[in-house]
């Protein structure tokens, strides 16, 4: 085992090390959305796919400041701000929505960066975010008019890749000597369970929100409309 105190002061040279890193990675990767854009659907569908997954992401990341946080040092139930990068991935597929879901999870790592080893940021910050990808699976499932069941399914798999990440991550923390809030003896016993009952408190509450929303999206007709905009297929109405 580590000493806490030791990892706590490694913890903060890494972390700043890796949001440096994050910055230049968010820059490449919004080029790397315009070239695979480019050379997939030409330069037009190549600007429309640029403009929307900024947009997306700027709005995933204004939601995510919204927030209340049920637990100390870690996971926050947000505004729904998986919603616009859940949707973008609907939209373009899996390897947009894997990128989108990337550059949110490195911004959210820049806004408020802290990292314990390099494994708890794989998982809290890349895998746990890159999961929306997903839901571009999702995308030629049919759905009848206004239906819902894409989605709801969808979010179900995002957030259960999320909380999966999570929960590992919670683990290595545990493990680590790193316990942040004191829960039942029989749960501070075991780094499952006590990681368990952490991403508990915040994730599900995060999904139902997130998914509620998509649903009233479904089925007040905005997300066609949404769809039908961000496809090309509609113009935005003045």
């Amino acid at each position: 085992m580590f000493q806490f105190h030791s990892l706590l002061a490694v913890s903060e040279q890494t972390t700043d090390l890796v949001k440096w890193i994050s910055i230049v990675g968010v820059v490449v990767l919004l080029l790397a959305i315009a070239l695979i854009g480019f050379l997939k659907n030409g330069k037009r569908l190549d600007t429309k796919r640029i403009a929307f997954a900024g947009i997306c992401v700027s709005m995933s990341f204004t939601l995510a400041v919204i927030k209340i946080s049920p637990v100390q040092y870690g996971g926050s139930i947000t505004l729904a701000s998986f919603v616009p990068i859940l949707l973008y991935a609907y939209v373009y597929g899996l390897a947009d929505g894997l990128l989108v879901g990337l550059i949110h999870g490195l911004l959210n790592f820049i806004e408020d960066p802290y990292i314990l080893t390099p494994a708890t940021f794989l998982f809290d910050y890349l895998l746990a975010f890159m999961s929306v990808g997903i839901m571009g699976l999702f995308r030629n499932m049919q759905r009848k008019e206004k239906g819902c069941l894409p989605l709801v399914l969808g979010a179900i798999c995002v957030f259960s890749l999320r909380f999966i990440s999570h929960l590992l991550s919670g683990m290595i923390f545990f493990m680590q000597d790193s316990v942040w809030v004191s829960f039942p003896a029989w749960a501070m016993n075991n780094a499952f369970i006590y990681s368990f009952i952490y991403q508990c408190i915040y994730v599900p509450a995060d999904a139902v929100l997130a998914t509620l929303v998509l649903v009233a999206f479904c089925k007040s007709g905005v997300l066609d409309t949404l769809v039908q905009i961000m496809q090309g297929k509609r113009k935005l109405e003045n």
